[in-house]
């Protein structure tokens, strides 16, 4: 009944006698009690099994968890698809991967997401997160071998193993010195005025963000007290995610206003994402979305490379990549400028993977990015960084500050040169799996079967591209350049007035989310008249494509 040698001398009459009167079940039962040494988690399991919750039981035992954008996540409790004692050990039979010349690394995480969450990322040999094939073999390797190996619930066999080395200063002093690569004005750092406040709620950012600003000459930015230490509970918010704004910054920013800092940077929890606000003039704080500082980190980037480039650099040579659902300003800006622009499937194990494969060809990559507030900086580290974003735009806002310009003034500056680029990103929750099928069903059998939407509303569609399917009708063989993705929806629609807008689904959580972006022209400078184009277009996606009353959707916002 076990796998990969599991023991017989479990007691099988304790099985017999709480058979569920399903073979698939009983096994799964089975293993856990044989396999789980955690009290709490081995008693949640038998008191579903003393109390007949056989469904809920199901849910727990007979799925497995899988790769998603960002590695195995999953609420922690009791069961093979939650995060638990028994599958990190299942699932272990990361910077540091490179400069140890690992050949893997794993990174226990659950980033913003909520307090009951956790995660599992794993880190090939390259330094990026594992992208296909290699999610599927690893699964495919866990599933062959589930009993634990002897000593895996020893806690102290890390204390007495001698393959123990624990590199983490080695490892910091080294991405610090690494950092100064893409600190372009330490002398005006040194001299700067301009303060400073961060926050990195209840996470591990704090000591880190602190010793990247003393590499870059800075005096350390203001903590906010009250987020500065590792908290589990994330006591003083309601949601760990920076993405979220404001009203999870309401500390930050009182903090600022008291110590006279203009500029609030933010990393969540693992210090992996960055959130920016700057005061206004009026005296009210303007949070940056993702796509808004990506705008000012391609511009700065590209520019401190083209200051410093040697007189043999080629244009052509240098690259900046973004996720498909994000802003299309780098693609803007590469197209003025002469580099090059390309996209990847949502997630940055993709980006990373690409990135690694460019720089093995002798290209340069200056700058990545996903619109969930996820950068990268130079290729010291092949996935979104918050620590680097947080210092470089800090010196940024400290450069902008000595021509008399703020963030949100350069922003437009750019928007002006390159063309306005305005998004718009929202969710609504679907609880239902059928009813999220159904929904994409139906936009790829619209008019009659496999034909897509050619308008929504009054609105006339270019072109469409089908990650889950691999149709893209812009493609001359109407083939998707970007890898099929047959385990989630996603489908992107490009329509004649310039706006892009794609529907997929959530990795991680039971949403729908959308991502629709007005790319106007230079000359089409009138801001009002873009976004009023956009909103128009977004409620018309919205009731023609997600048809939220008669598919029980619940909007974000309620």
């Amino acid at each position: 009944m076990g796998e990969c040698g599991a023991s017989e001398d479990v007691n099988s009459n304790v099985l017999i006698a709480r058979s569920t009167g399903d073979a698939q079940l009983d096994k799964a039962v089975w293993q856990w009690l044989s396999w789980d040494k955690n009290q709490k988690t081995k008693e949640q399991i038998e008191s579903l099994l003393q109390n007949g919750k056989h469904k809920e039981l199901r849910d727990r035992l007979c799925c497995r968890l899988t790769f998603g954008t960002a590695g195995l996540r999953s609420a922690m409790g009791a069961g093979f698809c939650y995060i638990n004692d028994l599958t990190v050990i299942q699932s272990t039979q990361p910077y540091a991967v490179q400069q140890l010349n690992a050949v893997a690394g794993v990174m226990i995480t659950a980033s913003h997401n909520r307090k009951e969450d956790n995660g599992y990322k794993v880190y090939w040999e390259n330094g990026a997160q594992i992208t296909s094939p290699h999610d599927k073999e690893i699964i495919k390797c866990i599933e062959e071998c589930v009993e634990p190996w002897n000593g895996s619930w020893n806690e102290n066999l890390v204390d007495t193993s001698p393959l123990r080395e624990d590199p983490l200063k080695k490892i910091c002093d080294c991405y610090m010195e690494d950092l100064k690569k893409i600190c372009y004005h330490r002398e005006l750092n040194m001299q700067t005025n301009l303060k400073f406040v961060h926050t990195s709620f209840h996470g591990v950012g704090h000591d880190y963000v602190q010793l990247a600003f003393k590499a870059f000459g800075f005096q350390p930015p203001i903590p906010v007290p009250e987020q500065k230490d590792p908290d589990p509970d994330f006591s003083t918010v309601k949601c760990p995610n920076p993405e979220e704004g404001e009203s999870v910054l309401e500390l930050s920013l009182r903090l600022a206003e008291k110590e006279n800092a203009r500029v609030v940077v933010a990393t969540d929890p693992d210090a992996d994402r960055l959130a920016v606000a700057e005061q206004q003039e009026n005296g009210c704080w303007k949070v940056f979305t993702g796509n808004e500082l990506a705008a000012l980190f391609g511009w700065w980037m590209f520019s401190c490379w083209k200051e410093n480039c040697s007189e043999d650099a080629d244009v052509k040579n240098v690259y900046m990549l973004a996720t498909t659902v994000s802003s299309k300003i780098l693609r803007a800006i590469a197209l003025k400028e002469g580099f090059h622009f390309e996209e990847t499937l949502p997630g940055f194990k993709w980006i990373g993977s690409r990135v690694k494969d460019l720089l093995d060809n002798g290209k340069e990559v200056l700058f990545a990015f996903e619109e969930s507030i996820g950068f990268m900086c130079g290729t010291s580290v092949l996935d979104k960084d918050g620590v680097s974003a947080a210092v470089v735009i800090a010196e940024m806002a400290t450069y902008l500050e000595g021509k008399n310009l703020t963030l949100a003034q350069k922003l437009i500056e750019i928007y002006e040169t390159y063309g306005y680029h305005i998004s718009k990103t929202s969710y609504f929750l679907c609880y239902d799996p059928p009813t999220i099928k159904r929904i994409f069903e139906k936009l790829r059998n619209f008019d009659g079967s496999q034909s897509y939407p050619d308008f929504c509303g009054i609105y006339n569609i270019l072109h469409v591209r089908d990650i889950t399917t691999g149709y893209d009708s812009s493609q001359p063989n109407k083939k998707s350049v970007l890898p099929v993705s047959k385990s989630s929806q996603m489908i992107t629609f490009t329509f004649q007035n310039g706006c892009v807008a794609t529907l997929r689904t959530s990795g991680t959580e039971p949403k729908i989310k959308y991502y629709a972006e007005m790319c106007a022209l230079p000359e089409q400078s009138d801001r009002g008249v873009l976004e009023e184009e956009l909103q128009k277009l977004i409620e018309a996606l919205i009731e023609n494509f997600l048809e939220p009353d008669k598919n029980g959707l619940v909007w974000r916002s309620a």
